[in-house]
């Protein structure tokens, strides 16, 4: 019983993690079929930014990831991918690997590439009592702040104009337009968005791992992205499923894995990836109207 819920916070902590790097990356993906390989060094700039503000109130250096997140997905946005929004979807994807490493060789430049000390949230780092299970309060939190923002995320998309509009175009791009929703403030929202949900996964992820080094949000968004394929390129409900699905099958292999095993298990998951796909190629909930955007 003590295994099975620490297993089970572990899996929804991973797993709400990873659906809200799939919801950045998915929300891009929905109304530009870019595929964003630069999210992650949003989560990257928003971890050293609250590297750079430790000491300071939580709330003003938590304030400060999302204004460095934000701006830097507006920004690249505006010049890296604005102007190639009628290319092939092979060069905007080159594109975004592109000022991927761009950002992170000026990372490794200005800041070293020695990973750094960050404890963004010390007074999380206690346990508390399920029953009889200790578990980590900082798991109990991420999973509480994932939901939140799932749910406020839902609200938003449902409720909102601009969710309205952006809900429209990941349905059909074109024919949002010909009805009046404007095409750049929607593509600048969904930027703006991704780098806010960045920044939160900095915050819970630099507190669960301890550091922020040049390369911190490379490992999230490949497995983030898995989660998107999984779920359905282009369909935020398959992003954040494909998200919570990741995270409770790493969790399990963790868990069930023999020891001599558990260094492999990305092999292990990538394999599962590959059996899921052969039998639904367009992923668990493929978005309707897969086809280029402008």
């Amino acid at each position: 019983m003590n295994a099975a819920i620490q297993i089970a916070v572990d899996a929804m902590s991973l797993g709400g993690l990873y659906a809200l790097t799939a919801l950045g990356i998915g929300l891009i993906f929905s109304v530009m079929r870019l595929a964003n390989f630069a999210h992650a060094e949003l989560v990257t700039c928003a971890a050293y930014a609250l590297f750079a503000l430790s000491g300071q109130p939580l709330v003003m250096a938590f304030s400060g990831a999302i204004v460095v997140a934000v701006a830097l997905a507006v920004v690249t946005e505006r010049i890296a991918f604005r102007p190639l929004r009628r290319a092939d979807p092979t060069t905007m994807m080159i594109a975004s690997f592109t000022v991927s490493m761009l950002i992170q060789k000026l990372l490794v430049f200005t800041l070293g590439s020695r990973p750094k000390s960050l404890d963004p949230v010390p007074m999380l780092s206690q346990a508390v009592s399920i029953g009889p299970t200790q578990v980590s309060l900082l798991k109990l939190v991420t999973i509480a702040v994932c939901a939140v923002l799932l749910l406020a995320l839902t609200l938003f998309l449902k409720r909102t104009s601009f969710g309205l509009q952006m809900r429209a175009a990941a349905e059909n791009f074109t024919m949002a337009q010909l009805t009046g929703v404007r095409a750049n403030a929607v593509i600048v929202v969904a930027f703006a968005l991704s780098g806010g949900l960045a920044a939160v996964v900095a915050l819970l992820f630099a507190a669960q791992s301890g550091f922020v080094q040049p390369r911190l949000g490379v490992p999230l968004m490949i497995t983030a992205f898995v989660a998107t394929v999984i779920g359905g390129m282009g369909s935020l409900p398959g992003a954040v499923i494909g998200g919570l699905l990741v995270g409770v099958v790493t969790t399990l292999l963790q868990a069930y894995l023999p020891p001599d095993l558990r260094p492999f298990r990305e092999a292990f998951l990538f394999a599962l990836v590959i059996l899921a796909l052969l039998v639904r190629p367009n992923g668990l909930f493929p978005a309707r109207g897969l086809k280029e955007r402008i």
